[in-house]
C-alpha cells in the first residue's frame, strides 16, 4: 500500500514547474488588465483637466469648452441665411415651448444691428442679447466718428474679435451663440457672414445654423445657384427649413423671415415679413397646405 501512494521525483517536479507557470501567466495576465485600467483612468483623468478650463489646449490642441459651446447651438432653433442678387435672405425657426406662453411683438430669431446690417441667431439668446447690443454700439460709434455707416466685414470681425477674447482669458467662458450676418455696403454690395463661438467667421453664398445644420448645409450645396433672385431664395429656404425642422408641419408660428434689400429710392431696407405674408408664402411654394375654411 504504501508503494501505491508513492510518486518519484521527476513526476514531482515536472508537476510543480507547470503549477508555477500557470499562476505566473495568471500573474502577468492579470498585471496586464491593472495596467490598462490604469492607463484609461489617467487618460479620462488627463482629458478632464483640460476640460475644465477655456485657456488650456489639449495634447491634441482642441479648445473643450469652445467646442462644447458649439454643441449648444447644435440644440437650438436652425437658422438659414441665402444671397442672392438683389438681396439677403434669412429665415429662422421659433421653438415653441408652451402655449401657454405669451408671444412678444418683437422678434426672437431677426435682428436689426444698423439700418444697413441685420443678423440671424442661434443658441443661447442671453449670451446672444449681450452681443447683439454690442454690436449696436460699436455700429453707431463707427457713424458718429466717420458719418457714414460701417462696413459689413469690419463690423463683424469687430465682433468676432470680441467673442474671441473669452476663449483666450482665464474667468470666461465662450458665448454660446452662432450668427448669420446680412448686410449692404457701398464697396461690396449685398453680404452674408457666419460666425461662431470660437471667434471665426467667413463670407457665404449660403448657411446654415443650429439644429441639423449639416443637412441644410448640403441642401444648399445641391439647389443653390448662381443669380438667384429674392423671391427663390426665399422658396428655397423655406423648403430647406421644412425638411430639416424636427416638426412635422411648418407654420408661420413656427418660422420667422426677414429681408434685407434695396428700396427704389437706393436706401437699405430691412424688413421683417408679417405672420400672414409668411403663411401666404408657405402655400404658394408648395411647403404647407391652405388652412380648410371654417363654414
Amino acid at each position: 500500500m504504501s508503494d501505491s501512494l508513492t510518486v518519484d521525483s521527476p513526476t514531482l517536479l515536472s508537476g510543480l514547474s507547470y503549477l508555477f507557470d500557470c499562476k505566473g501567466k495568471i500573474f502577468l495576465f492579470c498585471l496586464l488588465l491593472a495596467l490598462i485600467k490604469f492607463s484609461s483612468f489617467s487618460v479620462t483623468k488627463m482629458s478632464r483637466r483640460y476640460d475644465s478650463r477655456t485657456t488650456i489646449f489639449s495634447p491634441e490642441g482642441r479648445l473643450y469648452q469652445v467646442e462644447y459651446a458649439m454643441e449648444a447651438i447644435g440644440n437650438a432653433g436652425s437658422a438659414i441665411g441665402i444671397l442672392s442678387k438683389d438681396g439677403v435672405v434669412l429665415v429662422g425657426e421659433k421653438k415653441v415651448t408652451s402655449k401657454l406662453l405669451q408671444t412678444s411683438t418683437s422678434t426672437e430669431k431677426m435682428y436689426k444691428i444698423d439700418d444697413h446690417v441685420a443678423c440671424a441667431v442661434a443658441g443661447i439668446m442671453s449670451d446672444a442679447n449681450i452681443l447683439i447690443n454690442t454690436a449696436r454700439i460699436q455700429a453707431q460709434r463707427y457713424t458718429f466718428a466717420y458719418q457714414e455707416p460701417m462696413p459689413v466685414e469690419q463690423l463683424v470681425q469687430s465682433l468676432c474679435d470680441t467673442k474671441q477674447g473669452y476663449t483666450q482669458f482665464g474667468g470666461l467662458r465662450p458665448f454660446g451663440v452662432s450668427f448669420l450676418f446680412a448686410g449692404w455696403d457701398k464697396n461690396y454690395g449685398f453680404q452674408l457672414y457666419m460666425s461662431d463661438p470660437s471667434g471665426n467667421y467667413s463670407g457665404w453664398k449660403a448657411g446654415a445654423i443650429g439644429a441639423n445644420n449639416q443637412a441644410a448645409q448640403s441642401m444648399l450645396k445641391q439647389d443653390y445657384k448662381d443669380e438667384i433672385t429674392r423671391e427663390e431664395a426665399v422658396q428655397l429656404a423655406l423648403k430647406v427649413l421644412s425638411k430639416t425642422m424636427d416638426s412635422t408641419s411648418l407654420t408661420s408660428e413656427k418660422l420667422e423671415l426677414a429681408e434685407v434689400f434695396l428700396s427704389p429710392s437706393g436706401n437699405v431696407k430691412y424688413q421683417v415679413c408679417s405672420p400672414d405674408v409668411l403663411s401666404k408664402l408657405l402655400v404658394k411654394f408648395g411647403v404647407t397646405q391652405p388652412a380648410a375654411e371654417t363654414s
